[in-house]
């Protein structure tokens, strides 16, 4: 295995994700040669799949009710998203000439809509500021003397930088690079890390053959309650997607916490009305139409409501009370959420404990961790970027700071 044969820079960043090259961005801002080294051939790949469908940048939201979306890690979290919060992203988006907008539902998005754009204007002001760059770079660990190691095309090599800052995300989506590889080199290490594990995830439903043409369609007007045996109750009023292996969409994604540690999850079929509501509607005669008639009439559900309330109430009661009480908690049938490869995030990662305030990883003196390495979740719609760029930078300016050898500002 070889040095670098090139000069060694003061700091490495590895991983080209979002975090990592916000904290690129500190380092170079302090004059500090820096190189971002990242296993794929291009960087932001999972930055540029997410902008696929409107990047959807951060939230328009008071400061406490966009902290409280991290729940138990928004007190770590804390002082970086009050240096960086969702104000600041704006002004970053703006400064790299991307106009962005507010939609209703308070997240904000670039007027392009897309992620490309934001990303080469990044990249061309990284490279302007010297940012070094190699793509297919995969890193492989530690070697003696805190030596960083990596497979390269030409071989394996060694980097010895002051610095180092890694940003290799969770293990969602990994064919574009996060896919966790990197958990037992770093307890090899010493480093303590919760288990990964899928967040924002779908869920897997083994559906019954009638359910096949509702595949591809959407559910809208139906609440998700997800409920532990606490009595801690998550609503959801978002809309889902049935799919060939179950339930996808911002609806669930938002109650896949709860489920993913046991809370039992419902439908309620008709939100907008009462159970004694829907039981009045549903006793009224129904002359001659058939029961399947009769419920669709009385409580104006479309063929997609239906067809779940049959896969999963089947059989159906008789009494007008007790269906009503079905139509406004139908227990959904589920597998669990979908594999850690297709969430969209991860939950898990390295604990804030073996951490110090700066994010130095408190095993290996001069390595720092950000992002979706972290221990901490988010729901979508803003702050799973909002807190990767938010760290990147906290961790960037810390390790700018060590390598002038002075406390951070």
């Amino acid at each position: 295995m070889s040095d670098f044969d090139e000069v060694t820079p003061d700091a490495l960043v590895i991983g080209g994700g979002p975090a990592g090259l916000m904290a690129a961005e500190e380092l170079s801002r302090a004059g500090h040669r820096v190189l971002v080294a990242d296993a794929r051939p291009s960087l932001g790949r999972k930055f540029l799949m997410a902008g696929k469908s409107g990047l959807n940048l951060t939230r328009d939201e008071d400061d406490a009710r966009f902290l409280a979306a991290y729940e138990e890690a928004s007190a770590p979290l804390a002082p970086m998203l009050a240096e960086f919060g969702p104000r600041a992203v704006v002004s970053w988006a703006e400064g790299l000439e991307q106009e962005v907008f507010t939609g209703t539902s308070l997240r904000v998005f670039p007027k392009a809509m897309k992620a490309s754009p934001l990303l080469r204007a990044w990249l061309a002001r990284l490279a302007g500021q010297g940012v070094e760059t190699r793509t297919r770079w995969r890193w492989t660990g530690f070697a003696e003397g805190g030596a960083v190691c990596f497979e390269a095309p030409d071989g394996p090599l060694t980097l010895r930088p002051r610095v180092t800052v890694l940003a290799l995300g969770g293990a969602s989506w990994p064919r574009l690079g996060s896919d966790g590889a990197w958990v037992g080199a770093l307890e090899e290490a010493g480093v303590a890390i919760a288990p990964l594990r899928p967040a924002n995830a779908g869920l897997a439903v083994d559906w019954s053959d009638h359910m096949t043409r509702h595949h591809g369609a959407p559910v809208k007007g139906v609440a998700l309650l997800a409920q532990g045996d606490n009595g801690q109750r998550h609503l959801s009023r978002g809309e889902f997607v049935i799919t060939a292996r179950g339930l996808e969409g911002g609806g669930v994604y938002s109650i896949s916490k709860p489920v993913r540690e046991g809370a039992r999850l419902c439908l309620d079929l008709c939100p907008d009305l009462g159970a004694q509501r829907v039981a009045e509607r549903l006793g009224r005669p129904r002359g001659k139409q058939s029961r399947a008639n009769h419920i669709r009439k009385a409580l104006g559900l479309d063929p997609v409501k239906l067809a779940l309330l049959q896969e999963f109430g089947r059989p159906l009661p008789e009494e007008a009370g007790d269906l009503a009480a079905l139509i406004k908690a139908l227990p959904v049938a589920h597998q669990g959420l979908r594999p850690i490869e297709e969430a969209i995030s991860t939950a898990g990662g390295i604990r804030w404990d073996a951490l110090d305030e700066d994010l130095m990883l408190r095993a290996l003196p001069g390595v720092f961790a950000v992002g979706e390495m972290l221990d901490w979740e988010a729901p979508t719609g803003g702050y799973l970027l909002t807190a990767c760029l938010a760290t990147g930078r906290h961790a960037g300016r810390a390790a700018a700071a060590r390598l002038a050898g002075s406390p951070k500002d």
